[in-house]
């Protein structure tokens, strides 16, 4: 009798390990750690990751807002001097790749098992945002092969060409165009530029289309692609559709600018001495938007450059600060705006490369910039009566474009040193006491990569030159 309760006790928990058993996997499921992320919980971490980088002091401030002559600095003056520090090269190239592009990437991937046409239309627009951004700092940079990397295991992924890395790039923004607005929803709550509107992430490819098939314009055809924009009506038509993102008012979510200037006390930053000179010149109102008083009362710009700034000619107190509606925690990190889109059709239309008024297009441009700055209107029709393009001047009326346009990315720091870049207006001294005689051309490679990835870094700098400062891109050649 003894064994046969013990044969029908273990014959009992046999059972009930069995059924157990059978929905034991659904029992164990973490419903708060579900295995399929949706795609569009993606869309914050890329887009603050590379705004957050792009605003941030040491790049957008530093290698960017500096090297653009809008901000200098009254100390620390390295970077402002053609020093950039390595571990900041090295955050660029790390931040862009392993987030924004690998991020991109995967959201790309799962809205395609998805059958999301949206989702995959806003990954693709901002992978292209990403290689863009990349090449145009750095030139020649992985591109074939670095979504690879990690999928198929290539750990030291090839260099391309920047004009192969723009070929592919403009293709991933077709691809895009052709997406949006088709099929599937982009969340609203996630989608913290749009909204969930899959039209303006349309305007946004298209608008960066435009950008980037300007700055290659010294070295590609791209007319007709330039006019099938302008024909189907995608681009941005006002400062409301602009690819920005606003910030929140508290740290750590403001906008970079204000968590280390104000929130972090490193007033060291101040408005460069060429942006208040040329504003002060033609009286624009934006230059108490710009920038503070000093402890004078009058707007003082510091020159750039300088290993050690005398403190009785430019310190913390008699240089203008940055304007409080730039220190603001709310302040947008854009992406691309709307008059910058302007200028470059104005620029466009004079190039020959579409058709239209450029005039119109320029007084656009510098409207829309005024009114961002929220300029009262009775001020921007009195600055407006003295603005016309110089049509009757080709020369003269792209240097106007390109200015105004200088003048107008105040803030982008990356991207106002990039359109200087490729403009050369206007035309800026080089800082004083730097390590260059000219303002940098791109960003070096990170160190690693000439031994990590040593043959194709190699061969990169064979293709591309030197690997300097001062080695130009593909489109400046």
């Amino acid at each position: 009798m003894k064994l046969f309760k013990i044969i029908t006790i273990l014959f009992f928990g046999l059972l009930v390990t069995v059924g157990c058993d059978k929905g034991f996997e659904e029992l164990n499921k973490d419903p708060n750690n579900p295995i399929a992320v949706p795609s569009d919980l993606l869309i914050p971490g890329v887009v603050r990751a590379a705004q957050n980088n792009l605003y941030s002091t040491f790049v957008g401030g530093d290698m960017g807002g500096c090297w653009a002559q809008h901000f200098a600095k009254v100390q620390y003056n390295d970077e402002a001097r053609y020093i950039p520090r390595q571990g900041t090269i090295s955050n660029v190239w790390d931040t862009w790749y392993s987030v924004v592009i690998a991020d991109a990437d995967a959201m790309y991937t799962i809205a395609s098992t998805e059958g999301n046409n949206n989702m995959m239309g806003v990954a693709l627009t901002l992978q292209a945002y990403g290689f863009a951004f990349l090449t145009d700092v750095y030139g020649d940079i992985p591109f074939s092969e670095a979504i690879k990397a990690g999928s198929q295991g290539i750990i030291s992924p090839k260099y391309d060409s920047q004009e192969a890395v723009y070929t592919g790039t403009l293709a991933m923004l077709d691809d895009a165009i052709a997406l949006l607005g088709t099929s599937g929803t982009i969340n609203a709550t996630n989608d913290i530029l749009y909204g969930g509107n899959a039209n303006l992430w349309k305007k946004f490819a298209s608008s960066l289309k435009f950008r980037m098939l300007m700055r290659a314009s010294g070295k590609m055809s791209v007319a007709s692609d330039l006019q099938a924009l302008v024909n189907a009506g995608n681009l941005f038509t006002s400062n409301a559709e602009d690819a920005k993102l606003v910030y929140l008012s508290a740290n750590p979510s403001a906008n970079p600018l204000y968590e280390s200037i104000v929130f972090g006390t490193r007033g060291e930053w101040k408005i460069n001495e060429a942006m208040v000179d040329r504003l002060a010149a033609s009286n624009d109102p934006r230059l108490s938007v710009y920038a503070g008083l000093n402890d004078a009362g009058i707007y003082r710009g510091k020159p750039s450059g300088y290993t050690d700034v005398p403190s009785n000619d430019w310190n913390y107190t008699n240089v203008s600060p940055l304007g409080s509606f730039y220190l603001r925690p709310e302040l947008p990190g854009f992406f691309m705006s709307y008059p910058e889109l302007k200028f470059l059709m104005a620029e466009a239309v004079t190039k020959g490369y579409i058709s239209g008024d450029a005039n119109s297009y320029y007084i656009e441009a510098i409207t829309a910039s005024l009114e961002f700055n929220q300029v009262p209107a009775p001020a921007i029709a009195s600055f407006l009566t003295e603005k016309a393009l110089n049509t009757g001047s080709t020369s003269a009326a792209l240097e106007q474009i390109a200015t105004e346009n200088w003048i107008a990315l105040f803030s982008q720091g990356v991207e106002a040193w990039t359109e200087w870049r490729r403009t050369g207006f206007p035309v800026l001294t080089p800082a004083f006491e730097a390590d260059l005689t000219e303002i940098p051309s791109r960003y070096n490679y990170p160190t690693l990569e000439s031994s990590l990835n040593a043959a194709n870094y190699n061969a990169a700098v064979a293709n591309q030159g030197a690997d300097n400062l001062t080695t130009p891109v593909w489109w400046m050649q």
